[in-house]
């Protein structure tokens, strides 16, 4: 079947003079491809004639079902011991979509990852990530070390001086707590940036040792 095939199995019915296959090819011509729609809002389904909220919401939970799949294929399972496990298992769940996307992974005493959790949802631009929001979740969760990591909806990986300053002053909180802050990682389009690779969150902690 061709996945205009497989979109009309979802929408099920069409509009007068346009069957549910006809939507579904225009929806691919509209969004280009399965993996660009995923990360496409609600209200931009909609200005297709005959999709409406019953029917966007059922597409967009095939699509995410889809996109959990290919996460699951890279599954954080023992300890993290590189960047590319993390950025591996997030790829799928944050390269496409149009907003910035923040999340915490909050890890237990064997650096395994044992819950993500979402911290923020921002504008195309920016996320808006709260450091304290950070700290209550590993405290309450009594995670005694973290990594962070966001998206760039432009597919770029390039950490911008917000990222850079977002994340000295993470690192500087984690050492007033007593959590371990291993990693802010930027998931791009395939591509991502680690700060820990870089070598940042290490001059970040000297910085915050010697200013302590």
């Amino acid at each position: 079947m061709s996945n205009a095939e497989l979109l009309a199995i979802l929408i099920r019915t069409g509009t007068p003079g346009r069957s549910a296959v006809d939507i579904g090819r225009e929806l691919l011509h509209k969004f280009k491809s399965l993996r660009l729609m995923s990360g496409v809002d609600a209200s931009e389904f909609k200005e297709i004639s005959g999709l409406k909220d019953a029917k966007v919401a059922q597409i967009k939970a095939a699509i995410e079902l889809g996109r959990r799949m290919l996460s699951e294929e890279k599954a954080l399972e023992g300890s993290i011991k590189k960047s590319s496990d993390v950025a591996n298992f997030l790829m799928p769940l944050m390269r496409d979509l149009k907003k910035e996307r923040f999340a915490l992974l909050l890890l237990d005493r064997r650096n395994a990852v044992s819950d993500m959790i979402d911290i923020d949802y921002g504008t195309v631009d920016r996320a808006n990530p709260y450091i304290r929001d950070i700290i209550q979740t590993a405290i309450k969760y009594n995670a005694p070390s973290i990594i962070v990591a966001h998206n760039h909806p432009s597919g770029s990986v390039i950490p911008s001086n917000d990222d850079k300053a977002f994340t000295k002053s993470l690192m500087m909180a984690t050492r007033a707590t007593g959590i371990s802050f291993f990693d802010h990682i930027i998931i791009g389009d395939n591509r991502y940036f680690s700060f820990a690779d870089e070598g940042l969150i290490e001059e970040y902690e000297l910085k915050a040792v010697r200013e302590l």
